[in-house]
């Protein structure tokens, strides 16, 4: 029997066949994000997704909510909306559903781009084992990453966080996501990312490319219009549309996620790719969402 659920409902809803993790759930305590990256995908179903704004009522529907599923459960914060985005910083209300689903005994994956996790790092020691992080660092080269990711922390301040949460005792998965032609596929950035993540105690990398929709890719054009020719052909042309985005063409996919793979495990690092087809690229037992990182 289906589960009538409000705010804390089954991860993917969208069934995508290249996902690969364990069920989860997740959970956005925001409608919207104001990193306002311009690979994201969420403009082409979130109304205003640009504009941040927080969920009505939340506690409330969270806790009637965890009525109906079992301690244990994992519950991932967040896929749509950046849990820290800029508004967290003054309304709180992503520390207290962290607060409420560790001390119910829920497990907890965060993704984020924003060293504002720090904040919440005495909740996460006293429930360590139970909650795991995963950091966003798509470039450390400053000037990309201001262009690409405009209303994002910059990269540097991801980087000490993925630090201090390590020393910490927080396990911690740098997603090199999405890996986009042209900008940040070349082997020295991967190779940047890559040594400095494991420097600074990263258990875990993800990659993925980036997958191309009519909204995102027009935001990208417009930002990197010397590289739209080539987005054009390679996505729109040579590539192939699968569940509702244009992917790259699988040989160039391949091609650099196995590199990422290879330094991935240079530096110690396990790997997943993150929906993708080239499953032989991932580390025994390790999941993309970081889920095998929980106890």
């Amino acid at each position: 029997m289906r589960i009538s659920l409000n705010a804390v409902r089954p991860f993917d809803p969208w069934g995508n066949p290249l996902c690969t993790c364990p069920f989860k759930y997740g959970l956005n305590p925001y409608t919207g994000c104001g990193h306002k990256c311009l690979y994201c995908y969420i403009t082409s179903y979130i109304p205003d997704a640009f504009n941040p704004r927080p969920k009505e009522d939340l506690l409330d529907k969270v806790r009637r909510d965890l009525e109906k599923i079992p301690r244990g459960a994992v519950i991932s914060l967040s896929n749509s909306s950046d849990p820290y985005t800029p508004p967290e910083a003054k309304l709180g209300l992503t520390r207290r559903v962290l607060q409420t689903l560790l001390e119910r005994g829920y497990r907890v994956i965060i993704v984020t781009k924003s060293p504002l996790v720090l904040r919440d790092l005495d909740i996460l020691q006293r429930h360590r084992g139970r909650v795991a992080v995963q950091i966003t660092i798509t470039t450390l080269r400053d000037g990309l990453a201001s262009v690409l990711e405009p209303g994002a922390p910059r990269p540097a301040g991801r980087l000490e966080a993925v630090r201090r949460l390590a020393e910490a005792g927080i396990p911690v998965t740098v997603r090199l996501d999405p890996l986009i032609p042209l900008l940040n596929d070349d082997v020295e950035n991967i190779e940047e990312v890559v040594a400095k993540a494991a420097g600074a105690g990263a258990k875990h990398l993800v990659a993925s490319t980036y997958k191309a929709k009519r909204d995102n890719f027009a935001r990208l054009a417009k930002a990197f219009p010397d590289k739209a020719p080539t987005w054009r052909r390679m996505y729109f042309q040579e590539g192939e549309y699968f569940h509702g985005q244009w992917h790259a063409p699988r040989e160039y996919r391949r091609r650099v996620l196995a590199l990422v793979a290879e330094i991935a495990r240079r530096h110690g690092l396990q790997f997943n790719i993150c929906r993708e087809e080239f499953t032989d690229l991932n580390t025994p037992g390790a999941y993309c969402d970081g889920s095998h990182l929980l106890a």
